[in-house]
């Protein structure tokens, strides 16, 4: 029973790791890690930068031409049916909107 007292206690020294390594390997793993996240986030940055579309592929916007309208014949009831809709969605009561101004697009 001694032989294995003593092979154990033997054992535990032999193996035993200074405290200081230890903290010393904790910090540089996490130092490491840190650093390898901030290296693939640059690399994937750079890899999808190129990847963004440019104001040149957009096509140019143009103004639409002018032309001339005939009035609108139910102007009053267009105006009800999308103030009733505006009202419905604010959820606010039909009375308490006022529409200033209603033009054809």
């Amino acid at each position: 029973m001694e032989i294995i007292k003593n092979l154990a206690l033997a054992t535990d020294v032999a193996t035993k790791t200074p405290d200081w390594m230890v903290v010393v390997m904790g910090v540089g793993v996490v130092f490491v890690g840190l650093i390898l996240i901030i290296l693939i986030c640059k690399i994937m940055g750079a890899f999808f930068a190129g990847k963004t579309k440019t104001d040149e592929s957009k096509p140019a916007v143009t103004q639409a031409p002018v032309v001339a309208s005939k009035p609108i014949e139910n102007r009053q009831e267009i105006i009800a049916a999308v103030t009733a809709v505006c009202a419905e969605e604010m959820g606010k009561d039909v009375s308490a909107i006022r529409v200033i101004s209603f033009k054809k697009l």
